[in-house]
């Protein structure tokens, strides 16, 4: 599949609310926690969460994406749930995040036309792979060392950020040990935005925090 540069340019514009994408694990924060956390978040100007909670079985997953999305509509935000398109359009969710080894980003959107599609890449294969099956945009990772992907093995570092975002005309979103001073020299490495964790949810300070990250992109000051 090829796109032309005014269709990336427009896919891009399209994902503007992406810049910064956090991705949930609510283990880091306590179930009791959760839904102020992710308020705290979106105070600090985070616009798109993941909701990436492998452990719970279907019918939780699909009980707290109901209790996410009413949350995030306030803030004019969008919801992705990790893996799974049927819950993500049972959830009135905006998106499925998909990884290497899901169904095909054409699959979904051959049943679920109107969910945007993401996909987890940590190759270069990987993410041609992901733009030629219909992706809307993907996260590379890890870019630097962190815990949450040390089972993808040693980071993939700035150089492969670099030839992968210039491989794809997709949004690309560098995740794995992006702290707020390390996301200008993803961007400059051709990342469109970043994929964060631990880096808000540990923060003593998630508004603030949040916001460090999205100030890189225009977004909220505190």
């Amino acid at each position: 599949m090829t796109t032309s540069i005014f269709s990336a340019a427009t896919e891009k514009q399209k994902l503007n609310f992406a810049r910064v994408y956090l991705i949930t694990d609510r283990k880091r924060i306590g179930d009791d926690r959760f839904l102020t956390a992710a308020e705290e978040a979106l105070r600090g100007g985070v616009r798109a969460l993941q909701l990436r909670e492998k452990d719970l079985p279907s019918h939780e997953l699909l009980a707290l994406a109901r209790r996410v999305k009413p949350l995030l509509r306030r803030y004019h935000a969008k919801l992705f749930i990790n893996d799974r398109a049927d819950i993500a359009v049972m959830a009135g969710a905006d998106g499925v995040h998909l990884t290497e080894t899901s169904v095909t980003a054409a699959a979904v959107k051959n049943n679920f036309p109107d969910l945007i599609v993401g996909v987890s890449t940590h190759s270069i294969d990987g993410a041609r792979r992901a733009e030629m099956h219909g992706a809307d945009f993907i996260t590379f990772s890890p870019i630097y060392e962190t815990p949450s992907k040390a089972s993808y093995g040693a980071p993939q570092g700035l150089d492969l950020l670099r030839q992968t975002a210039a491989a794809v005309r997709l949004p690309v979103l560098a995740l794995g040990g992006i702290t707020p001073r390390r996301v200008r020299e993803c961007l400059e490495h051709g990342a469109f935005g970043v994929a964060v964790i631990s880096g808000i949810w540990d923060a003593v300070s998630i508004t603030q925090q949040a916001s460090e990250y999205t100030q890189n992109f225009g977004g909220n000051t505190l």
